[in-house]
């Protein structure tokens, strides 16, 4: 036990000063003193696993990553290739309900209402499923060709919304508020905000 102690203590210092944090920065994200964190990191004690749990996700690593001494970058390569493979699941499943929503909307307006334009839910569900992706994106991949792209589509897809649910005769107007839109989100992707 002592050896496993010791072990999670120097993969969480090296973790941490990889970061840039010192003991005092990382104890303020977590709630805890630096006195805590110098404990974990020495080997004296060691967090409960549901802080534990917190820190692999807060350095993105595996628990196998903070218990092992060698090969740890196989276990990160593992543990990414298997959390990126889970978030893209996640996102294709969370966007399938998007469209499984818009497919029962349209089969329920085409019994009902036959007359009307049916197909509008499956347009509505382009700038949804684009809101989804940013927000996922934001949370889970933090790529910014992602957000550019899908941001680009949810301002073209809304404004096509409104036109195919609303403004059926005069086309054109609408689309011309899509400029300035897409030349701000041009902008902001030209933004560069690394640190330096």
């Amino acid at each position: 036990m002592e050896n496993i102690r010791e072990t999670i203590g120097e993969n969480l210092a090296e973790l941490r000063k990889k970061k840039g944090l010192t003991q005092y920065e990382l104890a303020e994200k977590f709630n805890y003193s630096d006195k805590a964190i110098s404990k974990w990191e020495n080997g004296s004690t060691l967090p409960d696993i549901e802080t534990l749990y917190q820190l692999c996700e807060f350095y993105d690593v595996s628990l196998d990553y903070l218990t092992h001494k060698e090969n740890k970058g196989q276990y990160v390569k593992d543990s990414n290739k298997v959390l990126l493979k889970n978030r893209i699941a996640i996102s294709c499943l969370l966007i399938s309900i998007i469209w499984m929503v818009a497919t029962i909307v349209f089969v329920y307006s085409l019994m009902n209402h036959p007359n009307t334009p049916n197909w509008v839910a499956f347009v509505w569900a382009i700038p949804l499923s684009c809101a989804l992706l940013i927000w996922l994106n934001k949370h889970y991949f933090k790529n910014k060709s992602i957000f550019f792209y899908t941001s680009s589509i949810f301002a073209w897809s809304t404004i096509a919304s409104f036109f195919c649910q609303f403004l059926r005769y005069t086309p054109w107007p609408i689309f011309i508020v899509g400029i300035p839109m897409q030349i701000s989100l041009i902008l902001w992707y030209c933004i560069d905000t690394s640190k330096k």
